[in-house]
């Protein structure tokens, strides 16, 4: 099983991204089924998102307008969301890095 966390950078500001809802969804037959969801903490960072996910394709969605919104500023992007891969082991950390106008996500550790 899987670990899988995230956290966001606001790249603009140069510090962690609080207080950015996200929302984790698995992939089956039906569509997309909610696994968890929360926010980011004072350090940008979700770390309880699943801890043991299984093999699959999952989403991670980042309500990144309201996050700009509560900042007074304004952006292209409302939300974000990556789908990625799990295998069912080690770690997937996907992190964000935030701007008005751009955004970069990778795998870290």
């Amino acid at each position: 099983m899987s670990r899988i966390t995230t956290h966001v950078l606001d790249t603009v500001r140069g510090k962690a991204a609080a207080g950015v809802v996200v929302r984790l969804d698995l992939r089956d037959r039906g569509g997309w089924t909610e696994i968890a969801s929360g926010a980011t903490d004072a350090d940008g960072r979700c770390r309880d998102l699943a801890d043991d996910a299984a093999p699959g394709t999952y989403r991670l969605t980042f309500a990144t307008g309201a996050y700009f919104a509560s900042e007074g500023r304004n952006s292209i992007y409302p939300e974000i969301a990556i789908v990625f891969e799990c295998a069912g082991e080690a770690h997937y950390h996907l992190p964000v890095l935030l701007s008005d106008n751009s955004y970069t996500t990778y795998r870290g550790s």
